[in-house]
């Protein structure tokens, strides 16, 4: 169950980022974490933390609510 939030949550993010144009290192560079990292979270192989959800959240124009709900 975990395992699949992850996986949904990082569809979510990455449909988000890519409908706005925002490359994965520009979006790490808006946030301030590495592209990498932002693969990651996309791909559901990291747990994000709350407050790096807010931050991705706030750059994305969407509340954190909008992340989770799927």
């Amino acid at each position: 169950m975990n395992r699949q939030f992850l996986l949904f949550l990082g569809k979510n993010i990455r449909r988000l980022r890519e409908h706005r144009n925002i490359s994965q290192e520009e979006f790490g560079e808006i946030v301030g974490v590495h592209r990498t990292y932002v693969g990651m979270i996309e791909r559901g192989e990291k747990n994000i933390t709350i407050f790096s959800l807010r931050k991705f959240a706030e750059a994305l124009g969407v509340r954190v609510k909008d992340l989770i709900d799927f």
